[in-house]
């Protein structure tokens, strides 16, 4: 009969959409909240932004259908996006851009391989949903398109947020 039991689940690292604890301090407590949190993809080359919550499962427009390696010469050819995590908060003032953080990626179509560290990817979200601002490893021409963007979206939270994000952005 022993082999008729089912193993016990275990409670898992959980990464949910609202706050389903709503308060109490039970089950669900280690949840973790992707609400505020954003991807928004840099195409190097055409030097545009666009986000796509698709990445959040790593299922966007740009990584469907590619086999991600750690090796960059798999996708040797391949085209340059930069995956930059921005977490929105609030303070006293109002809503502003609290966390942003930028992952290299390389994506090649026609051989359908591309390159990127998804260690590096996630880590770099938990450290944008930690308030940190990471773009220093960022091209200058791509550093402009996304202050660009953050500043045309939301003129009222790119003002409120730090001066960090400005300086790092070059603004």
């Amino acid at each position: 009969m022993a082999n008729e039991e089912k193993p016990k689940q275990k409670v898992g690292f959980t990464i949910i959409k609202n706050d389903p604890t709503d308060g109490h301090k039970g089950y669900g407590i280690g949840s973790l909240s992707l609400e505020n949190v954003s991807p928004l993809f840099i195409d190097v080359e055409e030097q545009e932004a666009f986000i796509d919550i698709g990445a959040m499962h790593a299922r966007s427009e740009v990584e469907r259908g590619i086999k991600f390696t750690t090796n960059r010469e798999d996708s040797a050819g391949g085209k340059d996006y930069w995956l930059v995590w921005i977490t929105i908060d609030f303070n006293p003032v109002g809503p502003y851009y609290a966390g942003v953080a930028a992952c290299e990626m390389v994506v090649n179509r026609e051989k359908r391989r591309g390159y990127k560290i998804l260690a590096d990817h996630v880590n770099r979200m938990d450290k944008s949903m930690k308030r940190k601002i990471l773009v220093d490893q960022m091209d200058e021409p791509s550093k402009r398109v996304l202050a660009d963007y953050l500043e045309s979206h939301n003129a009222e939270m790119w003002n409120n947020s730090s001066e960090q994000l400005h300086q790092d952005l070059g603004r």
